[in-house]
């Protein structure tokens, strides 16, 4: 993309209204928009990450075995009168009566609708285990929407649903997941612990949250260092498996973690003094067993093996697709703007070239450009007619990890600047070899 016919508002001036990083950046970066409070225009670098976030998340779920599908954002009221849910969520769902007098509501979960249609369709112990998920906008009207994408009213969600013949089923579908999210946040350059946690009104009693550390976390967090040493890496999972994917859950949550609402002060006095910390956290994800709860009030049931018919048992599972953006920010910023992890990064690289005008520089840089995009790379040019230092400033707020210099300076010894966002180090190249150098780092991505 040539950033002369892109659509980038960066804004010079801080926002007054922003009160995190995150907010301030996606508004300075011209990635969102307030449409109204805690409502959002995804803007056109924002819905670039928003969509790769997206698909990393799309990906590791097939990966795990779990089968995508879509529900809309409006749900009749009479299915949550049904599981006895319509009033937990109070003053936070909002309720629709449309034209024909028919009570509505904009989803803010979609454990009753997607028991429906379990219920519809699937009656013989045959058809499971299955985990059905979809990734939708959804609605929960906060009393005091702040914070950006962080809480807002509306947000983009995935959420998941596993239907299984047994309680040690279910667990294995809740084990599998767990293994699932940590792969999925940590290719989005993210560490994010489960943490035990409260299950509110989804209900049950197995959960654990996801949280990214974090300064501006709403939640406080108790929890021995040691959980921080632990990496998912690259390995290979059998989500088949039930013993692998116990061990990782083990593996993962063997040490203490715990939200405020959870926190045991005696099991947290029990870690050495110095692995104890006290933190704030953000959560980006959750996931719940719960049994028959709903498979009993909706009549969810499948004839077993013996010819009886018994509740399923059920869980479900949520990412903030919308919340990650900004929680990527808070952890990968600087004072200069945002510094995007390669795994969701809008573009690839930024090309800047510093005499716009100058026949060499202008053929330096279409020659990357064309370069880049063959090797099915997305480079941003930056060729405006525009001030060395204003083109920086641009690179930096909006965070591309790797950004390729070219100046008529360096074109006569042969070489452009490649430097890396993170660390600041630059070094000197041929064209070609900083296009090679762009290629292997994203190979691995």
């Amino acid at each position: 993309m040539r950033l002369s016919r892109y659509f980038l508002p960066v804004l010079k001036e801080t926002p007054r209204e922003a009160q995190i990083v995150s907010h301030r950046l996606m508004l300075q970066a011209g990635m969102i928009r307030q449409a109204s409070a805690g409502i959002y225009s995804w803007l056109p670098l924002g819905y670039k990450v928003l969509r790769n976030i997206e698909k990393i998340v799309h990906e590791e779920q097939i990966r795990a075995g779990h089968i995508p599908m879509l529900m809309p954002t409006l749900q009749s009221a009479d299915l949550w009168r049904e599981s006895g849910r319509y009033d937990d969520y109070g003053e936070e769902m909002l309720r629709i009566t449309d034209r024909h007098g028919r009570d509505m509501l904009y989803g803010p979960t979609n454990e009753e609708l997607i028991t429906d249609i379990f219920r519809s369709y699937v009656s013989s112990y045959r058809d499971l285990p299955l985990t059905l998920y979809h990734i939708q906008w959804k609605f929960r009207d906060e009393v005091r929407p702040r914070f950006g994408v962080m809480r807002g009213r509306e947000f983009y969600m995935k959420d998941g649903y596993n239907f299984d013949l047994t309680k040690e089923d279910a667990l294995h579908a809740y084990n599998r997941h767990l293994v699932s999210y940590l792969r999925t946040y940590e290719r989005m350059g993210l560490q994010a612990i489960p943490m035990r946690a409260d299950s509110g009104p989804i209900g049950g009693d197995d959960t654990h949250e996801f949280l990214v550390l974090a300064e501006t976390g709403e939640s406080e967090v108790f929890y021995d260092s040691a959980v921080t040493d632990l990496t998912f890496g690259d390995r290979e999972i059998d989500y088949d498996s039930v013993e692998q994917c116990q061990s990782i859950l083990e593996e993962f949550t063997s040490k203490y973690a715990r939200t405020d609402e959870t926190h045991d002060e005696a099991m947290f006095n029990a870690i050495p003094e110095e692995r104890r910390r006290v933190a704030r956290g953000i959560e980006v994800g959750q996931i719940f067993y719960f049994g028959t709860k709903y498979s009993d009030a909706m009549g969810a049931t499948v004839q077993g093996p013996d010819g009886k018919s018994v509740p399923v048992h059920m869980g479900s599972h949520g990412i903030g697709v919308s919340r990650l953006v900004g929680a990527i920010i808070e952890a990968s910023h600087d004072d200069k703007g945002i510094i995007w992890p390669e795994g969701v990064t809008p573009f690839h690289c930024g090309i800047v070239n510093l005499r716009q005008g100058d026949a060499e520089a202008d053929g330096a840089c279409e020659a990357l450009y064309k370069a880049l995009t063959d090797k099915g790379l997305e480079p941003l040019y930056d060729d405006r007619d525009e001030r060395a230092g204003a083109k920086f400033n641009t690179m930096d707020m909006i965070g591309l990890p790797w950004r390729i210099t070219v100046g008529p300076r360096g074109l006569k010894n042969g070489v452009v600047e490649l430097t890396s966002r993170r660390t600041g180090e630059s070094e000197e190249l041929a064209p070609e070899l900083a296009v090679a150098r762009i290629a292997e780092i994203y190979s691995g991505v």
